[in-house]
């Protein structure tokens, strides 16, 4: 495989009047918001979920942390890597749009990116990235995108709301943006 091939698979390029250069798959999704960053021995779980039904990936502590940094909007001293991956797409007029986890292989999750950019003539495009689950999640938290798992997965993962709910009794309080989000719902 040559190098440029090995590339386009991890970024395709779709520029707008253009006919995309791979086949597009178009699979179920469903939208889900991170419910809980919490600490474990090896790193963080991040409980991702809706009203239906709550999963949990595991991250490293770095990730987790700026994961948990976003959700509460925390200004740091310095620009952690996230953050210089947001000021540079701010930077060239691009922003994240979406993220995917699409896939999960023994044990460990796939995501996709989906970056849309606009230059100052106005042309557009999209870009689709290959990406940790981790990092696709720190960075839909961070520019306030929507996060989606697809159909496959979703029915894969186990439901992890009991183990939830058990914990928030126990003390583990939500991030005060989803408790307002579903007091929220609860005043309408």
């Amino acid at each position: 495989m040559s190098r440029a091939a090995g590339k386009n698979d991890a970024a395709r390029l779709c520029f707008a009047g253009e006919p995309p250069t791979f086949r597009r798959v178009n699979k179920t999704v469903i939208e889900v918001q991170v419910r809980a960053v919490l600490p474990t021995s090896g790193g963080c779980a991040v409980f991702l979920g809706n009203n239906d039904k709550v999963f949990i990936i595991y991250v490293d502590q770095t990730v987790g942390s700026a994961i948990t940094m976003f959700m509460r909007d925390v200004s740091k001293e310095r620009p952690l890597t996230h953050d210089l991956m947001g000021h540079l797409m701010t930077a060239v007029g691009a922003h994240v749009e979406r993220i995917i986890i699409n896939d999960l292989k023994n044990a460990t999750y796939y995501a996709r990116m989906i970056i849309r950019a606009e230059n100052e003539l106005q042309q557009k495009k999209i870009i689709e990235l290959d990406a940790r689950p981790s990092d696709c999640i720190a960075m839909a938290t961070q520019q306030k995108a929507p996060i989606y798992v697809s159909q496959e997965v979703w029915d894969e993962v186990d439901d992890m709301s009991d183990v939830l709910r058990k914990m928030e009794d126990e003390g583990l309080k939500p991030d005060p943006e989803t408790e307002s989000s579903e007091s929220e719902e609860e005043d309408e």
